[in-house]
């Protein structure tokens, strides 16, 4: 796994919202995050990658979308293992600049051949918390291209993003009904050969094409919660007995649900 940072990337990142790094990790590695997302996956939805959704209707747009799997690493120990390593929450501490990260959840991303497209949408606004300095990483396990839906950025607007937010839809573009400033950015691509990972802010402003090809393209993702954040009152994963003790304002500092993967004045 190459995780050192250099200042470049960590500039770049701050600057931008979003960094990818090729060749993250190497071929032993490739088959073992991929082993441990389509185990895990398979195990969660009791199918095959090649047949597998979790929507009610396969027939419906977002079902099209992407097959997505929340928190893999709570059932899968190999997942767990990979997720939890400590050189990832360092990666995230450096480059949002935070002393220490707790993971929110990690989730398998699977867009189905002829999938659909993710619309242009924000991360922070659905989750329990409100950060400007959260953030997520997006391993691709296979080559994420133009032609299969890779990742798309508006660079520079975690820096203006308030916490409003839509959901992901049919209408690709309707974040712009809640940000029409955004219209004129000049969007970013990110192809991902397999094996590299991309990081993003909560706040910046992403999406991915359609699927256009006959293949599934599958990535293995993780949110990360800066340590110290506080319940705004949405229950997003939250299990239920947890919310309901949860008062608006409290730290979010259960280390079964949200696990402290690196401190600096624990890991460092």
């Amino acid at each position: 796994m190459h995780n050192e940072l250099t200042e470049s990337q960590i500039n770049f990142y701050q600057e931008n919202g979003f960094l990818v790094i090729e060749n993250f990790l190497d071929a032993e590695e490739l088959a073992e995050w991929r082993r441990c997302t389509d185990e895990s996956v398979e195990e969660r939805l009791g199918n095959s990658v090649k047949f597998m959704t979790n929507q009610m209707d396969a027939k419906q747009f977002y079902a099209r979308v992407f097959t997505q799997c929340l928190r893999l690493s709570d059932t899968h120990t190999g997942m767990q293992k990979l997720v939890h390593d400590p050189r990832l929450g360092k990666m995230a501490t450096q480059l949002a600049g935070v002393d220490g990260v707790r993971i929110w959840h990690d989730q398998a991303l699977i867009k189905p051949p002829h999938g659909n497209p993710t619309a242009w949408h924000l991360d922070v606004p659905y989750w329990s918390f409100d950060s400007r300095d959260a953030l997520s990483f997006w391993v691709a396990l296979d080559d994420a291209t133009l032609a299969n839906g890779c990742m798309w950025y508006l660079p520079g607007t975690h820096k203006a993003a308030r916490f409003d937010n839509v959901g992901i839809g049919i209408n690709i573009g309707e974040l712009f009904n809640v940000y029409p400033e955004w219209k004129q950015i000049e969007p970013q691509c990110a192809p991902c050969p397999a094996g590299s990972i991309a990081w993003h802010n909560g706040l910046v402003a992403h999406g991915a094409g359609a699927n256009m090809t006959i293949r599934h393209r599958r990535a293995m993702t993780c949110g990360f919660m800066p340590d110290g954040c506080t319940f705004n009152g949405k229950k997003n994963i939250l299990p239920e007995d947890y919310f309901e003790s949860l008062e608006i304002g409290d730290v979010l500092n259960n280390d079964k649900q949200n696990t402290l993967i690196w401190h600096k004045d624990r890991d460092a």
